[in-house]
């Protein structure tokens, strides 16, 4: 069997798991007498609802919560079991105390959507890394023992390693060891677990190593979504939470952002102030300039005026030959008499335009004024402006800015533990890619998730587990490595609900 046909198969077993979900009713509604917010991570919400009787379902599908007391509804996960209460992660805070809600989960959407990503790893394989997944399919064929043995022992430790048949605490100390020599070598890691208890557990132990290993834990190490359990291994699992990391940097980069769409908000309230003022300012230059030409104008009339009045004073005391010279340029006392009406107009003209003119000025003086303050602030703002780029870079960042960027978040961790059920389902992880996957209680993992994980693995897989865990439904009978359950709702409801012919 090649990859192609193992993904085709596990795409049949999918879309039959769901017609066999939706027949037994597993989409019901459940009822919920209480439900108790436990804590809010960032922008999820950790609910505990009392669900009776015990409902059978699949980790990490979605589920709608409808609250009542015409509440909105509220889409989440379904995370585990924690003192016979459902753990019950919400994108909305829906109160501290719910009474009779309903929740609604969606066990045929979660299959369906598996299925669509499976039905895209086996059609277009080159938008995936699927190198060391080929190597997985001798472990999760089909067929009989005797065909894989060879394909199995033919496949390179430094593609595919296994570590079997030993105690929980010996395999992790073996994974442990191994992580901190990788993470040394600046390797991208997924580590997956069967469960959301296993993953928080195994979450503290890697911790606890790169502690130990004097390497920087905290911002190395991140556990995808919410963390169950408070502590594991002697360290605190909130500090390691996605959710948590992840508003924890955004708070800090949105604190810069503010800072800075502070400036820029001022810098665009003064921009148009000061360019108000520079109008206004260019006004005031303009009515200044023809206040000075008109009493320029002005001073040349009263000029000729005063000339006037200086000739008629004088004029009984000129001689005979000056009066007659005056006479003969036109100049006789009857025209200069003329002559000073019309300048005394002229200037009185003048003078209403010159106090036009004043008025203006003074009106233009307050609105041209830049307050003391004003500039220095604005030349400041101006010249960080500047150094940043200018406004349109400064708005690219902004808008960059909007929201959280989660696939950018997660590329920056080297390394991520969570469940398979998320990756499946999870578009994340479809874009971000990792060097090596380990997968610890591989046994106790469906095959089809276990392909789902391997789609974005570079270099290498490690498979975990003690090999003495039964199946599902086969109590007393024993189980080896290379027996592989191959359907979900298998492991929740037992081999009857496993489909008899598929593909």
């Amino acid at each position: 069997m090649k990859l192609y046909d193992l993904l085709t198969l596990s795409t049949s077993q999918l879309n039959h798991e769901r017609e066999v979900a939706m027949s037994l009713g597993l989409d019901s509604p459940l009822a919920i007498s209480e439900a108790r917010h436990l804590r809010t991570v960032g922008s999820l919400h950790l609910y505990s609802c009392d669900v009776l009787p015990k409902p059978r379902f699949l980790p990490d599908i979605p589920v709608t919560l409808l609250p009542g007391n015409e509440m909105e509804p509220t889409e989440g996960y379904l995370l585990g079991w924690q003192n016979g209460s459902l753990l019950l992660q919400t994108f909305d805070y829906v109160g501290q105390t719910l009474h009779h809600c309903t929740l609604i989960p969606d066990t045929s959407g979660f299959l369906e959507t598996g299925a669509a990503r499976l039905s895209d790893m086996a059609s277009k394989p080159d938008s995936f890394t699927l190198g060391p997944a080929e190597r997985l399919v001798p472990w999760l064929d089909p067929a009989p023992l005797s065909n894989q043995t060879a394909a199995r022992d033919s496949i390179p430790t430094t593609v595919l390693t296994t570590i079997w048949g030993e105690t929980r605490q010996t395999r992790w100390i073996k994974l442990t060891t191994l992580i901190v020599d990788q993470v040394r070598k600046n390797k991208r890691i997924l580590l997956v677990a069967p469960d959301h208890e296993t993953v928080d557990e195994l979450t503290g132990a890697v911790a606890h190593a790169l502690k130990m290993a004097a390497l920087p834990y905290r911002s190395l190490l991140c556990r995808y979504e919410l963390p169950l359990i408070k502590d594991a291994a002697g360290m605190l699992l909130h500090e390691f939470g996605f959710e948590a990391q992840m508003s924890y940097f955004f708070s800090k980069a949105n604190a810069k952002k503010i800072s800075l769409r502070k400036k820029y908000d001022r810098f665009r309230e003064l921009t148009p102030i000061l360019a108000y003022k520079r109008d206004k300012q260019k006004d005031l230059n303009e009515v200044k300039l023809l206040e000075w030409r008109l009493l320029t104008q002005l001073s040349d009339w009263q000029g000729k005026v005063k000339n006037i009045d200086k000739i008629l004073g004088d004029y009984e005391a000129l001689p005979i030959w000056k009066r007659m010279g005056m006479q003969v340029a036109g100049k006789n006392i009857d025209t200069l008499a003329e002559y000073r009406v019309i300048y005394r107009g002229k200037i009185h003209d003048l003078m209403k335009e010159v106090e036009v003119a004043q008025r203006r000025i003074k009106e233009l003086i307050p609105e041209a004024t830049v307050p003391k303050d004003l500039r220095p602030e604005y030349d400041e703002l101006k010249e960080e402006i500047k150094r940043l780029g200018g406004t349109k870079k400064i708005r690219e960042m902004l808008s960059a800015g909007e929201g959280t960027n989660r696939q950018a978040f997660a590329q920056n961790k080297r390394i991520l533990t969570c469940t398979p059920g998320r990756i499946l389902t999870d578009p994340l992880f479809r874009k971000v890619p990792y060097d090596l996957l380990i997968i610890d209680d591989a046994p106790r993992i469906p095959a089809p998730l276990l392909l789902a994980a391997t789609g974005t693995i570079r270099e290498r897989i490690i498979l975990s587990g003690d090999t003495s865990d039964l199946l599902p439904g086969e109590p007393g009978t024993p189980s080896s490595p290379y027996r592989w359950p191959q359907a979900f709702l298998e492991t929740l409801l037992g081999p009857s609900a496993q489909p008899t012919s598929v593909g």
